[in-house]
């Protein structure tokens, strides 16, 4: 059963490439293939991951896994991604430990199947099921494999078989390599000691890929990506919006891919430390590339926005050439937004009695962001013409103390004056009352109620303290006053050089988040009880801070780099 023939010689992976399963018993040793060697180079999207690591890179991943998900064995629900329709749970001891090599992955085909991995990975790491189930491959749903190494031949392929027996499979072939099939277009089977399940176009592009065809392993991108990926990595996801004539066709990467790189060639790393988990995402910069994208550009200049931010700000982000990337930008919000409140769940019918309500408040905060974003010739002009750099801004530990702003710099201070008008007439004309505002230092303001905010969004323009021109929307006029004159700045503020140091690599934060305090707002105002975010409010008190910003690493690529502070494991 399956293709029994040497193994070609694939690369030997380095230390990183998604847990699949848990970390595991560190006994067998593997093959030391990597699972990218046997994946077509042209699959847009690709997952790698150490899934028996040893010595410290394992302590370090059971440590983290185990502070954000406070379960003993953080990984083992990941099973699931083998755990095919009709099939029973599998136990990682006696099903998949006798066989499992130290290396996995898993690929698609298209990047509009990417999206199937989403229940895969809440189910895994939330322990929420999906209603269809967190296999992503077959008919209907995503192409493409999961692929892992093997560490037994026999065992793995025994295993192969009771699972293909057991979702009711037919046998099949493919250039002289058996395998089996189900009805619905779930693949099953064993290629050159892979053991490989997925779509049946996926199995067979494994099968081509194994007999000659071009591999990820060696594609240039994923090569020069993978050389400078940082060590100890326990898992990777690579992402090549070009791949298969995607970009030709319009596709566009997933949502949190797209908010993480932009359309760029990307490699992004997860490396476990312990008490932190740190995200590395590096992408391929090339004159055709443009401007960066994507909300964690490596770009100066969102450190330069963030510096410039109320020193007491416990969320600062700073964003680059926003007058390119506005739109992607506040795609990559939406995405962001809706995640979060996917992964907590459908409210029910009466089940929060909070005044505010997640869904609302994120709709509230978005829909002037989203006029400003428009896609049209009218808005390019009136709106993202002028913008130069930007930031965002929240300070105050309650409500009454709240501020919060978004901060642009503007390259044209008559159009960024003539777009508070312009933006709070469209506003109005959606439903949103006018409240006349005269706030001191400003040149042009503007209140607007937006359902869904708890204060008056004051849209504004004025000069700060050097005498550049900024637009900003501020949740009450305070806040606009101190995006404008704040007393103290970010650059200079401790929070700021605890995060350089966090970040490390000579990188400037353009992100400082201080999640605590973010949780202390929630629970004023009852927002932790509501049903879209009481299931992930568990996983974001294990958190301390976030701290991001980038750098150039040379050689055409750029690193932008999120370092997660977590609390001990209780």
């Amino acid at each position: 059963y399956g293709d029994h023939r040497d193994l070609p010689s694939f690369p030997t992976r380095r230390s990183s490439d998604l847990a699949l399963a848990a970390c595991g018993s560190s006994q067998s040793t593997g093959t030391t293939a990597d699972p990218a060697g046997a994946v077509p180079a042209s699959a847009p999207v690709y997952a790698g991951a150490d899934v028996r690591p040893t010595g410290t890179e394992k302590t370090n991943a059971l440590a983290a896994g185990r502070s954000i998900t406070h379960q003993a064995n953080p990984y083992v629900r990941l099973l699931a991604a083998l755990q095919v329709p009709g099939s029973p749970p599998l136990d990682f001891a006696r099903d998949v430990s006798p066989w499992l090599g130290p290396h996995a992955g898993i690929f698609v085909s298209s990047l509009s199947s990417a999206g199937a991995l989403v229940p895969l990975l809440e189910q895994g790491l939330l322990g929420t099921a999906s209603a269809t189930g967190a296999f992503p491959f077959g008919a209907g749903r995503a192409q493409g494999a999961i692929v892992l190494d093997t560490s037994d031949l026999s065992k793995a392929t025994s295993f192969v078989q009771a699972q293909a027996k057991q979702a009711g499979a037919h046998a099949a072939s493919y250039r002289g390599v058996a395998y089996q099939a189900t009805a619905g277009g779930i693949a099953f089977g064993v290629v050159h000691r892979f053991v490989v399940i997925g779509s049946e176009s996926g199995l067979h592009s494994v099968v081509d890929t194994t007999l000659g065809g071009a591999a990820l392993a060696q594609a240039p991108g994923y090569a020069k990506l993978l050389a400078q990926a940082p060590s100890g990595a326990l898992a990777h996801i690579y992402s090549n919006p070009a791949a298969g004539g995607e970009a030709a066709a319009g596709a566009k990467p997933s949502g949190l891919l797209e908010l993480l790189a932009g359309t760029r060639q990307a490699n992004i790393s997860l490396v476990a430390g312990a008490s932190s988990l740190d995200l590395y995402a590096d992408t391929i910069a090339t004159a055709s590339t443009g401007t960066p994208g994507g909300l964690l550009s490596a770009s100066a200049e969102g450190a330069k926005a963030l510096g410039a931010l109320p020193g007491d700000s416990w969320l600062a982000l700073g964003l680059a050439h926003l007058g390119q990337s506005f739109g992607q930008d506040i795609a990559g919000l939406h995405e962001l937004a809706s995640l979060g409140t996917s992964l907590g769940g459908s409210p029910a019918a009466g089940a929060s009695t909070s005044v505010l309500s997640l869904k609302s408040l994120l709709e509230g905060l978005l829909s002037p962001l989203g006029v400003l974003a428009a896609n049209t010739a009218q808005a390019r002009h009136d709106f993202t013409s002028w913008m130069g750099s930007g930031a965002v801004y929240a300070a105050g530990s309650s409500l009454l103390e709240l501020k919060g702003a978004v901060v642009i710099e503007s390259k044209s201070p008559a159009l960024s004056r003539a777009a508070v008008g312009k933006l709070a007439a469209q506003l109005h004309r959606a439903g949103a009352p006018l409240v006349p505002a005269s706030i001191p230092g400003t040149e042009a303001s503007v209140g607007v109620k937006i359902n869904g905010l708890p204060l008056v969004l004051n849209i504004a323009s004025g000069r700060d303290s050097s005498g550049h021109t900024k637009f900003v929307l501020g949740l009450g006029e305070a806040s606009v006053t101190d995006a404008l004159n704040p007393s103290s700045t970010l650059a200079s503020a401790p929070a700021r050089h605890t995060a350089a140091a966090a970040l490390g690599e000579g990188i400037e934060p353009s992100i400082i988040f201080e999640v605590p305090t973010l949780l202390s707002l929630l629970e004023g105002v009852g927002l932790t009880e509501d049903p879209s975010l009481s299931s992930i409010v568990p996983y974001l008190r294990a958190i301390t801070s976030v701290a991001g910003g980038g750098h150039a690493l040379g050689g055409e690529v750029e690193r932008f780099k999120l370092a997660v502070g977590l609390h001990p494991a209780g």
